[in-house]
């Protein structure tokens, strides 16, 4: 299939979403924040419980999640131990941060980026999250507005 035609196909079907333009985009937005955290296994699950919790779409939250994925790990991972570490005044561990970037390499697979992380120690874990959480709180708000633009002129044009 061409790619453009998936991406025209996914843009559409993002737009006969059925539900209430803000409950929609806070989907998106728990999702996002959710797919900025290092809980890849984990990612779907949490964002749609938070989704119950926040009454907004559990099917945008799922959704949301993609924000995490193979062809930005190394980006998303890279600044949020960036990130988490300066916050906690940790030194620079570059090898650590090495040994995970070759497990990507490596695979592909979720599972086994994620305990690679978590054999690092945990106070490099938690720079991990703290970082991935920040970079949460900016992406966000600002995927909620951008998405309520959406959704609402999807409605709009529905009616």
């Amino acid at each position: 299939m061409d790619i453009r035609r998936s991406i025209k196909y996914r843009y559409l079907q993002l737009r006969r979403l059925k539900g209430e333009p803000e409950q929609l985009a806070m989907g998106i937005a728990v999702g996002v924040f959710v797919g900025c955290l290092p809980i890849i296994p984990f990612q779907t699950v949490v964002a749609v419980t938070l989704a119950f919790c926040f009454k907004s779409s559990k099917i945008t939250a799922a959704i949301g999640t993609w924000v995490s994925n193979p062809l930005d790990w190394y980006f998303l991972y890279y600044y949020s131990y960036k990130i988490g570490a300066v916050v906690l005044g940790l030194p620079e561990h570059r090898e650590l941060f090495a040994s995970i970037v070759s497990t990507m390499h490596e695979t592909h697979s979720f599972i086994k980026v994620a305990e690679t992380i978590l054999q690092t120690g945990s106070l490099f874990s938690f720079a991990f999250v703290i970082g991935g959480a920040l970079i949460g709180m900016i992406a966000s708000p600002i995927s909620y507005f951008v998405f309520l633009f959406f959704f609402k002129k999807a409605k709009k044009t529905r009616e």
